[in-house]
Order: structure tokens, then C-alpha cells, then sequence
């Protein structure tokens, strides 16, 4: 039932004792385990991320239809009048998701806050609705 394991020394070969029997078996199934982890760590090719879809940038100057300029600006919003680039209004926005904007912004004219939401309709117009229910677009400068 029991083989006895032999090794090669010197040319001759004689039993191994039960201690070194043991000892060489337990560096074959390390040897092995490393190996196997080697292998399972290094046998496939690195996986491709996937490529993430950027919605429409709001970035940049819109204007009104009476030409007032909003510029969004790094999370920053500013109005100006177009005559002497006086500011009207200046506040921070920030991207609900890729077709809707939030600003929250001060009237320095009538010395009010305000919270107004913006929808990106297409990529040159914004439909936007003031948090009393006022309504007004703004489209892309060029």
C-alpha cells in the first residue's frame, strides 16, 4: 500500500526517511500553489475600462434673447449686461445630471437669491425655470 520514496545520491539511491518524505513533498505543493497563483494572476491580458459617455459641456457664454450674457464657468455663474459688462447677477451651478443644471444665484439689481433650474435642450439651448415659476431660454454665444 506504501511506496517507498527514493533519492539519487552520488549516483546510488536510498529510502528517504518519513521526515525528509515530508519536507519535499510540502515544498512541491508550495512550489506549486505559487505557481498556480502566479499563473492565475498574469494569464489573462489586462481589461479594457469602459469609455464613459460625457454629456453636453454647459460651459461657457449664453445669452438671452434681450443679450444679456450668462457665462457657466467651473461652478461659478455670472449675468452681465452687455453695454458696460456690469455684473447683474453671480452665484454657483452645478450639474444634477448631464441635461440639467441647478444655479443658485444672487440678483445684485434687486439684491435677491434665487434658485433657478436649467435644461439642456439641445446643445445651444438651456430652457430655464426660476424658483417662482418665471421662465426663460438662453442660448449658446458662438
Amino acid at each position: 500500500m506504501f511506496s517507498v520514496i527514493t533519492q539519487t545520491v552520488g549516483g546510488g539511491a536510498g529510502p528517504l526517511n518519513w521526515w525528509e518524505t515530508r519536507m519535499r513533498i510540502k515544498s512541491l505543493v508550495a512550489v506549486a500553489a505559487a505557481s498556480l497563483a502566479l499563473t492565475s494572476c498574469y494569464s489573462s491580458p489586462p481589461r479594457q475600462m469602459p469609455v464613459v459617455q460625457q454629456g453636453p459641456s454647459i460651459e461657457g457664454a449664453w445669452v438671452d434673447p434681450n443679450g444679456i450674457t450668462s457665462t457657466f464657468q467651473g461652478g461659478t455663474f455670472t449675468t452681465r449686461t452687455t453695454d458696460s459688462n456690469q455684473v447683474l447677477a453671480s452665484g454657483t451651478y452645478q450639474l444634477v445630471n448631464d441635461r440639467l443644471v441647478e444655479i443658485n444665484m444672487t440678483s445684485l439689481v434687486r439684491n435677491t437669491q434665487q434658485k433657478v433650474n436649467c435644461a439642456l435642450v439641445t446643445p445651444t439651448q438651456l430652457n430655464c425655470t426660476t424658483d417662482t415659476g418665471a421662465q426663460f431660454s438662453l442660448a449658446r454665444r458662438a
